[in-house]
């Protein structure tokens, strides 16, 4: 047994009253004169020996009573195995999670309402003088601070599921951030949850300066089924092709999954797709074919049917179909009919040729593709303006002049980290290699055999190799012929011989120059992003379209409008969203209403959708001495448990009934014990 206040226990000394009393009998006796007192003798002699007899039991009494009611003062209590109880005030931090996860049910409720229930019996277990936090997922800056007793009954009560996940190292980290705030000295955390396992990471948790207690929550593991993500297969999509779209659907139970219902909902018409059936934790890839009748921004939503978790049922997606593909052929001298006429057949695609010392640089950025048509030089200015083109996302091919100045050619390539020219050999050579692996040569023909015919030379320049680069043509000597090098987010394609005719046959192998062109004005250094996850993706990227400073961008969704942060760069715009998007769906990015300029597809984070879950004796095990865990069972009285775990069994109380009870028998005593 141990005291809170041990310093009352001085009081004690206050037993000598009740023993002066009796010593010193503070009473005066009246003189009775008998006539004859032989007879009263033996009478005399046993009542004294009662009176000494009942004077000794009050005394008893009395001193049972004080002592115990010093008791009562100095709070003692029995500790519980292998934990500390320590006096005073307390900074108590309670983290409920309000994650999808939470919604699946036990036996009669949702996890989410037994641990609010946890957290309502937590708190009452503590004293009114102590301080709460109460924080979740969502991280909300009202859960950041410390507030009292019946505010913090109030914050968990207003407790809702959120689509947010966060790890347990995060969590306590932000837990012990609003504890450092707190005056009192006796700090302690309670974790309540499921225990995912794929966002339950104990084991970097190793600070003894604050008490981390543990409340699992036992669920049953469900079956679940989700649409991990999409992606098309080609980087742009073509108007009234076939793009292909590629669906990665996941089971995330140990148990086979029949007749589950695939769709594609686009542009507000539904497309059943199919059923699958799925093993146990098998992952499927399955394909799409999407052929696209308009330009312009298209919503799409791919859905599957599974039961009973749903919130990753659903998986949104944008893109953007230009209504035409922008070249921009850069000559010397006159424009080549042969790069014209390449894409001249298709609607699709719209050349410009510009002479090389009247290029209008405001206008570069909005072209997919520009071809630098054997210019013998390339100036700074060109060469910096192609450098942020290339690197903002644009693609840039470069047929070298016969007369070059490889100088001036060296001074670009080095800029967006590619191979320079050397001297011009007058070699003939032939190309024997074509990478059908690569994006651009990649789907084009059906019969990868040697059957292509392959373009050769009577002269072409020497590459250097000191730089990474990918070849898609390579001749029989093993020296690039045309190569890419991705630079940031655009790609340089590099040919080591001129356009000319005279030199070069390319031109003339429609199977090998006519796919190449096209394919390198649809080609992206990295894939647009079709799709967002909510809370990971903060930041997002859009086309600058503002022509006032009293603009702003917006975002709104089905139920919701806001203003993202913004921060101009060039002809690009950096949106943070600071969690303000809490539900997935379409949002539009507009300056004017009712004229979106962007369209963004948001979706919950997939993390929750494997239910996986720690055991009690697995999160003792990760998180090692660091850590408790509290068992408790459907009908453990929790308040107690905890109230027991943070003082002890108080006995305070039953020191006070006891103190009564002593001075209860005193008054007996004195009342009915006749001498």
């Amino acid at each position: 047994m141990q005291f809170i206040y041990p310093t009352f226990l001085f009081a004690l000394a206050a037993i000598a009253i009740p023993i002066i009393i009796h010593l010193f009998h503070f009473r005066r006796f009246k003189k009775v004169y008998f006539t004859n007192v032989k007879f009263l003798q033996e009478v005399k002699e046993e009542s004294a020996a009662r009176s000494r007899l009942k004077n000794l039991l009050v005394l008893l009494m009395r001193i049972l009573a004080v002592s115990f009611l010093v008791f009562a003062f100095a709070q003692p209590f029995i500790p519980q195995k292998d934990t500390a109880v320590k006096a005073g005030q307390k900074a108590v931090s309670l983290y409920v999670d309000n994650s999808f996860s939470m919604d699946a049910r036990t036996a009669d409720v949702p996890l989410i309402e037994k641990a609010k229930q946890r957290a309502r019996e937590i708190v009452s277990a503590y004293s009114a003088e102590d301080e709460f936090q109460v924080i979740t997922c969502d991280f909300e800056g009202r859960h950041q601070r410390l507030v009292s007793q019946e505010d913090a009954l109030q914050l968990v009560d207003e407790i809702q599921p959120s689509f947010a996940v966060k790890t347990t190292s995060k969590i306590i980290a932000k837990q012990r951030q609003a504890l450092n705030t707190a005056k009192a000295e006796n700090k302690v955390i309670y974790h309540i949850s499921d225990f995912q396992k794929n966002v339950t990471d104990l084991e970097t948790i190793q600070d003894t300066t604050v008490e981390v207690n543990l409340v699992p929550l036992q669920s049953v593991e469900l079956r679940n089924v989700t649409i991990d993500s999409c992606w098309f297969e080609a980087p742009v999509q073509m108007l009234n092709q076939t793009n292909r779209l590629i669906l990665k659907i996941q089971n995330l139970s140990n148990e086979e999954v029949e007749d589950v219902r695939v769709n594609l909902k686009l542009d507000g018409q539904v497309k059943p797709l199919g059923n699958l059936t799925l093993a146990a934790n098998q992952i499927v890839y399955d394909t799409v074919n999407i052929t696209i009748v308009r330009t312009g921004w298209h919503e799409a939503e791919l859905t599957i049917t599974d039961f009973p978790v749903n919130f990753d049922d659903n998986y949104y997606f944008t893109f953007n179909v230009q209504k035409e593909i922008k070249v921009l052929a850069i000559n010397d001298a006159a424009p080549n009919k042969f790069l014209s006429s390449a894409f001249g057949n298709s609607g699709y695609f719209k050349v410009k040729n510009q002479a090389s010392n009247k290029i209008d640089y405001s206008k570069i950025s909005d072209y997919q593709l520009i071809v630098l048509n054997e210019l013998t030089n390339i100036s700074s200015g060109l060469s910096f303006e192609l450098k942020q083109y290339i690197s903002a996302g644009g693609n840039v091919a470069v047929f070298p002049n016969r007369n070059a100045n490889t100088s001036t050619y060296k001074t670009f390539l080095s800029t967006v980290n590619a191979n320079s020219f050397t001297s011009f050999d007058t070699k003939q050579r032939e190309v024997t290699f074509i990478n059908t692996d690569e994006f651009i040569f990649n789907d084009v023909y059906e019969n990868r055999s040697s059957n292509l015919k392959l373009p050769s030379t009577t002269g072409n320049f020497k590459v250097t190799r000191n730089r990474p680069e990918e070849v898609l043509l390579r001749y029989r000597d093993g020296g690039s012929y045309f190569s890419k090098y991705i630079y940031e987010s655009g790609n340089l394609y590099l040919c080591a011989a001129p356009l000319n005719t005279d030199i070069n046959n390319l031109v003339q192998n429609a199977e090998i120059f006519v796919p190449m062109l096209y394919k390198m004005a649809i080609s992206t250094g990295k894939d647009a992003q079709i799709a967002y996850t909510i809370g990971k993706d903060d930041v997002i990227e859009s086309d600058n379209e503002v022509t006032s400073a009293e603009l702003v961008y917006k975002l709104k969704g089905n139920s919701e409008e806001f203003i993202p942060g913004q921060k101009p760069l060039g002809n690009k715009v950096i949106l943070n969203i600071n969690n303000q998007i809490k539900e997935a769906g379409f949002y539009n990015l507009f300056l004017e209403e009712n004229q979106p300029l962007y369209k963004f597809a948001f979706n919950y984070d997939r993390r929750e959708s494997k239910l996986a879950y720690y055991s009690e004796e697995e999160l003792k095990s990760q998180g090692g001495e660091f850590i408790d865990v509290i068992k408790a069972s459907t009908n453990t009285n929790f308040k107690g448990l905890i109230g027991e775990r943070s003082r002890g069994i108080i006995l305070w109380k039953w020191c006070i009934v006891l103190a009564l009870l002593f001075l209860l028998a005193e008054i007996l005593f004195l009342r009915f014990w006749k001498n």
